[in-house]
């Protein structure tokens, strides 16, 4: 890194020490900053071409350094005649103004070291250009290096000289004597521009008709900076020392040849056997190879060859060469056309600069950035010519990069942003707002575009204002946010709702409608949509423009309106709008077709939003009922394990005969979706008796003493045959309604207490478990006596109707009962030796094949039944109590472990309850 700074600053100190040295001491300096070299021209390339400015204006100027170190080697005669012809030179040039010789800015000055004079901006000599980079710079600039002549540039150069050269010989009367590349330059806009005449030969009769010039003989002892360049010289020069305004011609021909031919001329010349050379030369000129001429274009092949004749009069003079078609070339004429412009009124001005655009594509880029843009920007400080040239002007720009638009545009737009007269200026800018906020500087965008089109939204004229919002869209997205939400909106805003026009106002909500996209969610539901109720008028065109803002942010993905607003602000606003009676079918239908469209959304959304509510608080119900029965079933689990190891149950009880139907099947749990209020409210009942069985009280076992009869009790055995009796006789009778209650048959502590109605339905249903068809006993239940009328055991207080079940299969191992000994408190098997006749029903319904068991047996194998049953009520129980035996709420009945199961559902006394639904009941209540 070290290294290559060292490097640099060696090659500034070397390039300021050789500008310095150059120019020290001359008085140019006092005027001028000299920059850098930049090329060389002049005959022998001996000037060297610096950048300059001006120091009293910062004008651009090209400063022309001859150092006398080159001459060092000559003796002082030649010194003195080098200086000579150059000053010469110069000074001829100086004296003489045309736009096709080099422009001198300030004459020659000189120092004992060097001669300089200022020019316009220069690029370099033809000579550079084409090849020859004699005293330039080192290292070679790329500009020059790199650069190449385009078709319409060598044409219009070569009419450009030969303009030139039409001005020196019809005007001035004079012979430029050395017309090579060497004395043509091309200056900063790319026109070639004639100097060096230093051996110019001007005519000694100009007044005459016929003119005369005086040729020098040619001395080959001179230096050669004291001599023109031979090869460009006329065949006459040499031959016969003689020259006319046709020699001039002849080096033109030459200069096409060598423009053709990268540098090189049509014959070497040997500068010590000049005569000799020339000699030759005029041999092959008489007869010239095709093969010579083969690269010039054949435009203007047949003109080189007369330009080349060795005879001078054959040769066209210069007025006739800027008339050859081949200059008639579109780039060439248009370029010719600008050089002509200060020339032109303010009418032909306007018509060629309407027609320009068409031209501007066919020509190159450097050619339209050098030579047309710099003529364009100098019509600007014309207010009228602006409209015609402002849009050549952005449309070069478009071809631009930015650095170049910056650079070379931008500077001569900035006055023009600020005009406001003539209006057209205006509307030029905005149909290209684009393009300048594309290529535009952040910076100057804030401080000179945007404020253009503030102005134009502002500005009285309302086709302005129409042009403007039509505009805007147009360009909106280049828009930094910021300016757009603070300054632009609030303008639009303001001209809609300010304006007297109906066409401003529908332009403004046209455009704030293409703009929506471009702005954010809240700031249009903040801004925009209040904005628009306060619009006052009711036109149509104005209603159908609030419409279509309403409908774009309602469907545009990024924006949208949420229903909160559409329920609250928009279908209020809107819904009146559209029953105005200014609209027609269509624009009503128009209208009609949003608001449903809205209403839909608004439907959906908020039905969505309580489907999922309800969904989310039946998930949330699903989860409590789910713990409730997760409590409940362990609770269950606990007392049913506490009232097993109590009542000592056996799990056969719950899961054996009862639950099976005829064919041996299991009905299968049916596993519920989800529950009914019906299946709540028994769910809700087993709790509260799984709660009211927890808090009672086990009941222990325990043996009880018979008491003395208080009062005489009724005798049961003869109350049950009276019964029974009945039954044979209702069997033939027909059904009648069944009676829900219960009587009690004895008011003792502890008797037990059976049914006085039947089930009449169940008496006409044939039993299938081997009884009389005719005969049925559906007691229904029995209350208990000594214990705690607050103390419900089986959680139910009060009898209920008995349920239908179906007839159950005998058990091998269950006894029956059919004798009730007399003895109070004791049971004896076979206490009736002999059937009477009033039991003969009881004696078809237990019949002898039924194995029978007696209260004693049953007693020993369940000792704590002796709590319950008392000795009046042991006697209807042996007559009573079969293994078919079913009771209702608070019932029981009697299978192999007898036990109380009181029913969790209460049903209909006149319907039969299946034993698996029986079994079902026991599995609830005690899980």
């Amino acid at each position: 890194m070290e290294s290559m700074l060292n490097k640099l600053k060696s090659t500034v100190t070397k390039v300021t020490a050789d500008v310095t040295s150059a120019v020290m001491g001359n008085p140019v300096t006092r005027e001028f900053d000299v920059g850098k070299h930049i090329a060389s021209g002049g005959n022998g390339l001996a000037w060297k071409i610096f950048n300059g400015t001006k120091k009293s204006t910062k004008q651009e100027v090209a400063v022309f350094v001859f150092d006398k170190k080159l001459i060092d080697k000559y003796q002082k005669y030649e010194k003195d005649q080098i200086i000579d012809s150059l000053k010469r030179g110069v000074q001829q040039l100086t004296r003489l103004r045309h736009p096709r010789l080099l422009t001198v800015q300030h004459p020659l000055e000189e120092s004992r070291d060097c001669l300089a004079f200022c020019t316009e901006p220069v690029f370099a000599s033809l000579a550079n250009v084409l090849g020859n980079w004699d005293n330039l710079p080192s290292p070679l600039p790329a500009d020059i290096k790199d650069h190449k002549l385009y078709d319409v540039e060598t044409k219009y150069g070569l009419l450009q000289v030969s303009e030139g050269l039409s001005f020196l010989h019809s005007s001035v009367k004079m012979i430029h004597s050395n017309l090579t590349p060497e004395n043509i330059i091309l200056n900063k806009c790319g026109a070639w521009k004639i100097m060096g005449f230093d051996f110019c030969n001007p005519s000694v009769n100009p007044s005459e008709q016929e003119i005369k010039y005086v040729c020098k003989e040619w001395d080959p002892n001179l230096p050669a900076l004291c001599l023109p360049n031979p090869e460009y010289l006329a065949p006459e020069y040499i031959l016969s020392v003689s020259c006319d305004p046709a020699s001039d011609m002849y080096s033109l021909g030459v200069i096409i040849h060598a423009v053709y031919n990268k540098g090189k001329t049509i014959f070497e010349v040997n500068k010590q056997d000049i005569y000799k050379s020339f000699s030759r030369q005029l041999d092959q000129l008489s007869r010239l190879n095709p093969n010579v001429l083969v690269n010039i274009p054949e435009e203007v092949r047949e003109h080189e060859k007369l330009l080349l004749n060795v005879t001078p009069a054959v040769r066209p003079d210069a007025d006739q060469m800027t008339k050859i078609p081949f200059f008639d070339d579109v780039g060439a004429v248009t370029l010719q056309y600008f050089d002509s412009l200060f020339q032109r009124d303010n009418l032909q001005k306007s018509q060629f600069f309407k027609g320009l655009p068409k031209v501007l594509p066919k020509l190159p880029k450097r050619v339209v950035v050098q030579r047309i843009l710099p003529a364009l920007t100098s019509e600007f400080v014309n207010p009228d010519m602006v409209p015609f040239v402002l849009p050549n002007v952005l449309l070069i720009a478009e071809e631009c990069t930015k650095e170049e638009y910056a650079k070379l545009i931008l500077p001569d737009l900035g006055p023009v942003f600020r005009q406001q007269e003539p209006i057209q200026i205006l509307l030029i800018f905005l149909q290209k707002m684009d393009l300048l906020l594309t290529k535009t500087p952040p910076d100057e965008i804030k401080n000179s575009v945007l404020p253009m089109v503030y102005r134009a939204l502002e500005a009285p004229s309302i086709q302005i204002q129409e042009l403007c919002l039509n505009i805007i869209p147009t360009f909106a997205n280049l828009i930094d946010y910021p300016s757009m939400k603070n300054s632009l909106i609030p303008r639009i805003k303001s001209a809609c709702l300010q304006t007297s026009s109906l066409a401003v106002r529908v332009n403004s909500l046209v455009c704030l409608g293409k703009i929506l996209e471009y702005l954010d969610k809240w700031y249009v539901l903040d801004e925009i949509l209040p904005f628009l109720q306060q619009i006052p008028s009711r036109e149509p065109a104005v209603l159908m423009g609030i419409l279509g803002i309403y409908k774009c942010t309602f469907t545009h993905k990024k924006l949208g309106v949420t229903k909160e607003q559409l329920a609250g602000k928009v279908l209020p606003h809107l819904i009146p709008l559209s029953i105005d009676n200014n609209l027609n079918l269509n624009q009503f239908n128009s209208f009609m077709a949003v608001i449903k469209e809205m209403l839909n959304k608004l439907e959906a959304e908020h039905k969505t939003k309580l489907e999922q509510l309800h969904i989310m608080q039946e998930q949330q119900k699903s989860l409590d009922i789910t713990n409730q029965l997760n409590i409940s079933g362990e609770q269950a689990s606990k007392a049913n394990s506490q009232t097993d190891k109590t009542f000592e149950i056996s799990q056969d009880f719950l899961t054996g005969a009862s639950e099976k139907q005829e064919n041996g099947h299991v009905p299968k749990q049916q596993s519920k979706v989800s529950l009914t209020l019906e299946e709540k409210q028994r769910l809700a009942k087993e709790q509260e008796q799984v709660q009211k069985m927890k808090s009672q009280q086990p009941l222990m076992p325990s043996t009880m003493t018979s008491a003395a009869p208080v009062k005489q009790t009724k005798d049961l055995t003869k109350t049950l045959m009276e019964n029974m009796s009945s039954l044979n006789s209702f069997s033939s009778v027909g059904p009648k309604p069944a009676v829900a209650g219960f009587s009690s048959v004895t008011s003792m502590p502890g008797s037990v207490g059976f049914p006085t109605s039947v089930d009449n339905m169940a008496l006409n249903r044939n039993l299938q478990n081997g009884l009389n068809s005719n005969t049925g006993i559906q007691p229904s239940g029995f209350s208990m006596g000594p214990m705690n009328p607050n103390q419900n055991f089986f959680s139910s207080t009060a009898p209920m109707a008995m349920n239908r079940m179906p007839p159950l299969s005998t058990p091998a191992t269950m006894q029956n009962f059919n004798t009730l000994s007399s003895p109070p408190g004791t049971l004896q098997q076979n206490s009736f030796s002999k059937p009477s006749p009033a039991l003969s029903s009881l004696d078809n319904l237990f019949g002898p094949q039924k194995p029978k068991v007696s209260m004693n047996q049953m007693s020993q194998q369940n000792p704590w039944i002796n709590q319950f049953v008392t000795p009046q009520a042991s006697q209807a129980l042996s007559g009573s109590i079969t293994q078919q035996g079913t009771v209702g709420q608070s019932g029981f009945g009697v299978q192999s472990n007898p036990f109380f199961n009181p029913p969790s559902v209460t049903q209909p006394a006149n319907t039969m309850k299946s034993s698996s639904s029986a079994s079902n009941d026991l599995k609830d209540l005690f899980g």
